[in-house]
């Protein structure tokens, strides 16, 4: 719970220099609401009330000096009342102390308590109703020149004007002294603490700010990694489905006049394609198991695939179960590097699909012997970068050794699970 440094002054009944009671503030922010230092301030009015009070008590009913005098410090006692009420009560209220008011009300308050502080030594009392005032208005050093004022100007005004007595005016004085250290003391060590509440709380609000704002921009990198994530899906999956699609049906069309069973042949392989695509869009929806690899182990589901482009598939080491991940990388990363190789390597190459079970790793290399090209060489398309990003995921690595003229190897390798032998 923090307020502002200047909301400052003595818990009811306590000590002139104590301070005001902290305006609530909310948890997250330390922001007070807008009317709970106005409500809390009613505690003050009566606080101001019962001092009052008990200071004219005290004047009217001491046995010197005469009545007349006790009379006048009196009323100019009841000045302080409107003063407060039109001039303090709007000060001390507000959110922020405006300060040339508040300088003008503690300057007003010290004048009408002055004549009657040296005309009566028992107004002093009112001090404990002035001082908490000087804290709640002013900043520190102000306050403690106000507070200054209205300790020592009594009490010297007071002496120069009754001449009293050594051991009264002793007395009087050491009394005011006091007051004034342990107020000047504890009003100031108070004010230092609440001043680094209040820093401490703006640091808070600066935090809830940038936790906000990371969690923001955590959502915006979620979402743009996801829809990296979905576009990859889709390039390797319904994007080479239908690119396939398409050059079965020009496939199609040149052969239905001349070879009828090709022909159909390459019908079939339509809606095989076909169905396939429709599974991958199912699982793409589900976010279940790729088609080929559901209800298959890995070898069988890259078989699969590599039938359906005439390639051929050589499984090393110790078959296993391994993570889903790792599996769904390498049957994606053989997909994209296939349709590449039917789409860039040229007529008829011949591929052959390589998967190596390693003690820690699981490595698949896809080779054909087609007209390659130049790696360094800039390429647009989709394709091998997303192929790179699918292996770095996982913390694997994909590498493209290629020249033209030479064929083309893609290789990638992930690590997995340590196998027992």
């Amino acid at each position: 719970m923090t307020v502002p440094a200047s909301r400052l002054g003595p818990a009811p009944g306590g000590d002139p220099a104590a301070p005001a009671p902290a305006p609530a503030a909310s948890a997250r922010g330390g922001a007070r609401e807008s009317n709970t230092w106005e409500r809390s301030f009613r505690l003050w009015d009566a606080y101001f009330t019962v001092v009052w009070v008990a200071t004219l008590v005290f004047v009217l009913g001491t046995v010197h000096p005469g009545w007349h005098v006790r009379l006048a410090a009196g009323g100019l006692l009841l000045l302080l009342i409107p003063w407060y009420l039109a001039v303090g009560r709007p000060v001390l209220t507000a959110d922020v102390p405006d300060e040339r008011r508040a300088l003008g009300y503690i300057a007003g308050a010290v004048l009408l308590f002055l004549p009657p502080g040296v005309l009566v030594g028992e107004t002093r009392l009112m001090t404990f109703a002035l001082i908490p005032q000087c804290f709640i208005a002013l900043r520190l050093r102000r306050a403690l020149t106000a507070c200054t004022v209205i300790n020592i100007a009594p009490v010297a005004g007071w002496a120069l004007l009754w001449r009293p007595a050594g051991q009264d005016l002793f007395f009087n004085s050491v009394f005011a002294v006091v007051t004034l250290v342990f107020s000047a003391a504890l009003g100031s060590w108070i004010i230092r603490i609440m001043e680094q509440s209040q820093e401490r709380a703006e640091l808070i609000t600066e935090l809830d700010a940038s936790r906000h704002e990371v969690s923001r921009l955590s959502a915006a990198h979620g979402a743009l990694a996801e829809r990296e994530r979905f576009s990859r899906e889709i390039h390797d999956t319904l994007a080479q489905g239908f690119t396939s699609l398409l050059m079965l049906v020009q496939a199609v069309e040149a052969e239905l006049d001349h070879d009828l069973p090709k022909a159909r042949r390459h019908l079939a392989l339509m809606d095989q394609t076909a169905r396939q695509n429709l599974a991958e869009a199912r699982a793409l929806v589900t976010d279940g198991t790729p088609a080929d690899l559901d209800g298959a182990t890995l070898p069988d589901a890259l078989r699969r695939l590599a039938a359906r482009h005439d390639a051929g598939v050589e499984v090393t080491g110790p078959v296993r179960p391994l993570p889903a991940g790792p599996e769904v990388v390498i049957l994606r990363s053989c997909q994209e590097a296939l349709a590449n190789t039917r789409k860039h390597a040229g007529s008829s190459p011949g591929i052959m699909v390589g998967l190596t079970y390693g003690a820690a790793s699981l490595t698949l290399s896809v080779r054909d012997d087609g007209c390659g090209f130049d790696p360094s060489a800039p390429a647009g398309g989709y394709g091998l970068a997303g192929l790179r990003a699918r292996a770095r995921e996982v913390g694997g690595t994909a590498l493209i050794h290629s020249a033209p003229g030479d064929g083309t190897t893609v290789t990638v390798s992930l690590p997995v699970p340590r196998s027992d032998t």
